[in-house]
């Protein structure tokens, strides 16, 4: 049997201003509500809406430094929400699309060669390469249920009407230890 992609992951995740924020917990509250598989049904302390750049499976000191003097001059990036995406496989997943504006398309590019240059950062997970990616912000996961509702039925605003939002903030995710690290400025919250 092939090796999973990793035993332990760590991501770079970018984090949305307090209205982004809110907008999407409606969207996983109207989910929960529809009876749907939703991240608002996901009880662990560090769910949240979240954009991830780059997964790999270590975040060594030295690389986590440059990273966090990346990203500390490069936030905010604007985003816009724009329509739903479904991804099939072992796990589904709704999520709603990113349309990146040029700097969050060049951010990524840079946190992808930071980390694919750096030793000790073992195998990126290719789905975030450059070209390959697509920006999303999860809404729900599931292994058996699809969402066939129509998107309007799903998204707290009209789906062909863009939602502007920024990307303030950038943390790391430990899937071992289940805990996040700020990358930069600071661990953004919703007020």
């Amino acid at each position: 049997m092939p090796r999973p992609y990793a035993d332990r992951v760590r991501t770079v995740e970018l984090l949305p201003d307090d209205a982004t924020d809110r907008a999407v917990r409606e969207a996983w509250r109207r989910l929960a509500e529809a009876g749907l598989p939703s991240q608002a049904g996901h009880p662990h302390p560090t769910n949240r809406p979240h954009l991830t750049l780059a997964v790999g499976e270590a975040l060594p000191d030295a690389v986590r430094a440059r990273l966090e003097e990346l990203l500390g001059t490069a936030l905010p990036v604007r985003i816009r929400l724009a329509g739903l995406v479904r991804f099939t496989g072992r796990v589904r997943v709704l999520a709603w699309a990113v349309r990146p504006d040029p700097e969050l398309l060049l951010l990524h590019e840079e946190v992808w060669r930071t980390l694919a240059e750096a030793p000790g950062v073992g195998r990126l997970n290719p789905l975030h390469a450059p070209g390959r990616w697509v920006p999303h912000v999860t809404l729900g996961r599931s292994r058996r249920v699809s969402w066939d509702l129509p998107d309007s039925e799903l998204l707290p605003v009209p789906p062909h009407a863009p939602l502007p939002g920024l990307l303030v903030a950038a943390r790391g995710y430990d899937s071992v230890a289940r805990t996040v690290e700020p990358l930069a400025p600071r661990e953004h919250r919703p007020g």
